[in-house]
């Protein structure tokens, strides 16, 4: 078997939105490949496509293990239990997170939905506050964002 053509693939297969697909070349690989770093991330993304938080939160909690300074990691992570319906286990796992999180627009946009979810209204507005300012895109995201229904800014 060539791991390389089979990553190659499963890579292909998601740029396609073919995640079913890419799963399967990526359960072809070896254990010990599917296990690595490229391969979890592979099948993360591919996870997150269809949906499979319970799956996508498992293989980005052993990406933090793997790589605990790449802020993306904790920011996946965080975002499938949230989609489990585990919004405090969210905020406490991107809370453990690297400290340069605290500089990502998309941490501050996480934690205020979080925040609101969990009916921490004060709180999430102060998340919303430096989210918008990294990134101002964020505010039209947000004027439609279930989560923050209720959230002034």
């Amino acid at each position: 078997m060539n791991e390389e053509r089979c990553l190659a693939a499963a890579e292909g297969y998601l740029q396609l939105e073919m995640p079913v697909e890419a799963v399967l070349e990526i359960e072809r690989l070896p254990v010990n490949v599917r296990q690595g770093v490229h391969s979890s991330e592979l099948e993360l993304a591919a996870q997150m496509m269809q949906k499979h938080w319970n799956r996508g939160a498992e293989l980005a909690s052993l990406l933090c293990a793997l790589k605990p300074s790449k802020r993306a990691y904790f920011l996946h992570a965080a975002y499938c239990l949230h989609e489990t319906g585990d919004t405090l286990a969210a905020k406490s796992f991107l809370m453990s997170g690297p400290k340069s999180l605290m500089k990502d627009a998309l941490f501050h946009y996480n934690m205020a939905c979080y925040c609101a979810v969990l009916g921490d209204v004060e709180e999430a507005s102060r998340h919303l506050i430096p989210a918008l300012e990294l990134d101002p895109a964020l505010r039209k995201i947000a004027l439609s964002d279930e989560d923050l229904k209720g959230i002034t800014f």
